[in-house]
């Protein structure tokens, strides 16, 4: 089988429609214990796990490396979790934990912010990467080193409004105009088809597609999203739930979040075995690519933050305002009900 990989925002976005149908939708059952416990004990007192289930945003890559190493190395299982990790459908793991039908996700906070306009019930529980390490990538040959460069370039995407309001701030940050790039859409070709037809520079999450780049031996320039608009330093990709979650069952948010945070607190120190247990777990994946990628990633998890997983109210409103600005959100939203930190461990 051949594993596909998508930048988690591309995922994000295109699931938006998805989302939008099911804004009348409530929060279905999501099982389990009434009284919202992560696990009781059974009449022979051995502990019953709590069967949850949490949802990926794509295919397995080392975004994800924390929750493979919760999972493999009982981090929920002390926890009373019995956890199933699974691949999104069609519809986006955002629609999956809004509808339900998956108690936790793999999201990102430009969906989440734009659901949340839709009055869907999601909330972000943790930073999987603290800083946007996605940008704009180019081969070296085509010259693009910083945002005025897009200009005379062809840029292949996916057809997002966002796409253009990105390109055009960080170009306008250097007194150059979005006008002068020629969008295409990229369809369902990967960069490294893409680059060898005429499309000169895509938006790729470095650690996945960089690192492939350099395995491949060919040379990028990158230009990163939080280098010329801060308000572009976003969190993504995020761990999210339902506010329904939260309400009901607060102690078994509590126990994922904590094993998710050992698992990525492990692939932080340990990044070489949380490769090999992500390899195990997904053994069709490129295994250089991997054990490379989860080097990369080992210190962007929590980088400057006080504890794994952390997340600050600017960084929600910064966005948001971002999409304001640029005609994308209309609603006023609440910030401070986007997020919680209140689960993460102490």
């Amino acid at each position: 089988m051949k594993i596909k990989y998508i930048h988690a925002r591309k995922a994000g976005l295109l699931s938006l429609t998805a989302l939008f149908i099911l804004a009348g939708c409530g929060n279905g059952d999501n099982g389990g214990d009434s009284n919202g416990g992560a696990a009781s004990a059974s009449a022979e007192g051995k502990q019953k796990l709590q069967e949850v289930k949490v949802v990926l945003d794509w295919t397995p890559n080392t975004n994800h490396t924390g929750l493979y190493v919760a999972a493999a190395q009982g981090f929920w299982e002390k926890r009373g979790l019995k956890v199933d990790i699974v691949q999104p459908p069609e519809s986006g793991a955002d629609a999956m934990v809004a509808s339900g039908a998956a108690d936790f996700g793999v999201g990102a906070q430009e969906g989440l912010t734009l659901a949340r306009e839709q009055n869907m019930p999601l909330v972000s529980l943790a930073a999987i990467i603290q800083h946007n390490t996605s940008g704009f990538a180019s081969p070296e040959e085509k010259g693009i080193k910083e945002p005025k460069d897009f200009a005379g370039h062809t840029y292949g995407g996916w057809g997002s409004p966002a796409e253009e309001a990105v390109i055009g701030s960080m170009m306008k940050t250097q007194g150059a105009d979005a006008k002068d790039v020629k969008f295409v859409n990229a369809g369902t070709a990967d960069f490294f088809t893409a680059i060898k037809k005429d499309i000169d520079f895509e938006w790729i999450f470095y650690a996945w597609t960089g690192i492939e780049a350099q395995q491949r031996g060919i040379k990028l320039n990158m230009v990163y999203l939080s280098d010329f608009d801060k308000r572009l330093d976003y969190y993504t990709p995020i761990l999210e739930t339902s506010e329904k979650m939260i309400s009901d069952k607060p102690d078994l948010v509590r126990a994922f979040v904590e094993g998710a945070s050992e698992g990525y607190e492990y692939a932080i120190e340990h990044p070489a075995e949380s490769a090999d247990i992500l390899l195990k777990a997904v053994p069709d994946l490129n295994a250089d690519l991997v054990k490379a990628s989860q080097e990369w990633l080992a210190d962007k998890y929590q980088d400057d933050a006080p504890r794994w997983g952390e997340q600050k109210l600017e960084v929600w409103s910064g966005y948001s305002e971002f999409l304001k600005e640029h005609g994308l959100l209309t609603a006023d939203l609440d910030y401070n009900a986007m997020f919680t930190n209140d689960f993460l461990p102490q």
